[in-house]
């Protein structure tokens, strides 16, 4: 068997024990999709009375900015997780296993990336009762779904680094939302940045947040002719920039996080 099947092989042995252990604690699961479901209620109906959007409906301006605020949000999940592995000694155990150095970090990001789609599909269901609606093909629609993911994915990574590199999960949330709740409202998640005074448009625009959530609106179909063009390079090419943050997120993190862990476990 070859080194790579082995590290799969691993891997997903990881990621059916953190699903285990999602099935087991339920309260995870209950917290994890209430949050969206009260995040999509008070947006739609607290700020969107007093948001009008041209063109558009407020459900369908917000949902996909939602979907994006979600998957940031939920990559500290990766983080914490790590850090309270290292906290209790669990991977001092996973050491002593016979198994690849990767399977730890990529057993966590893939049982992540499961929660992910299953708060995409919980708000998505959500979304459609409070008058959300796809306006695009079924192709273009399942592109959009996969876009976040992707992205998730890729900030999973990165939260997989911070947790590794301090001592508790508190540490790590109350660290990463310093930077998280910046990088997810100065952007066109909730409201068009039209208003924005030059320096926070400017910040906005070049957001990768900013992208996927334009990027997810336009594959939805969620966009008017009223919600005007964008002038901004990376909100012209929402995908692609999209897709080259997510790819430069995982090329730097993912060497990055299996090295410093190599380098924790080894302690």
């Amino acid at each position: 068997m070859s080194a790579l099947s082995v590290a799969v092989e691993d891997g997903l042995t990881i990621t059916r024990r953190n699903l285990v252990k999602v099935r087991r604690v339920p309260e995870l699961i209950v917290f994890a999709t209430l949050s969206p479901i009260m995040f999509v209620l008070l947006f739609r109906y607290v700020f969107g009375s007093a948001i009008p959007i041209q063109g558009i409906s407020y459900a369908e301006f917000l949902l996909p900015g939602i979907f994006a605020q979600t998957i940031v949000f939920g990559s500290t999940i990766t983080g914490a997780s790590l850090a309270e592995d290292l906290q209790k000694g669990l991977i001092d155990r996973f050491r002593s296993l016979p198994m690849a150095s990767s399977a730890v970090l990529v057993g966590r990001t893939v049982a992540d990336l499961a929660l992910n789609a299953l708060s995409i599909v919980v708000m998505g269901v959500t979304g459609l009762i409070v008058g959300w609606r796809i306006r695009s093909s079924l192709l273009e629609a399942l592109a959009g779904f996969a876009l976040l993911l992707f992205f998730a994915y890729a900030m999973s990574w990165l939260m997989a680094t911070v947790g590794l590199l301090v001592r508790t999960p508190e540490v790590v949330q109350q660290a990463s939302f310093i930077v998280i709740f910046p990088l997810t409202f100065i952007a066109n998640t909730f409201v068009p940045t039209d208003n924005f005074p030059t320096v926070l448009k400017v910040i906005a625009d070049w957001n990768p947040v900013s992208a996927v959530v334009q990027a997810a609106r336009e594959l939805f179909g969620n966009t008017a002719p009223g919600l005007g063009a964008p002038d901004a390079w990376p909100l012209q090419h929402p995908v692609l920039y999209t897709l080259i943050w997510s790819a430069l997120l995982l090329a730097v993190f993912v060497p990055l996080s299996v090295r410093i862990y190599r380098r924790t476990a080894s302690r």
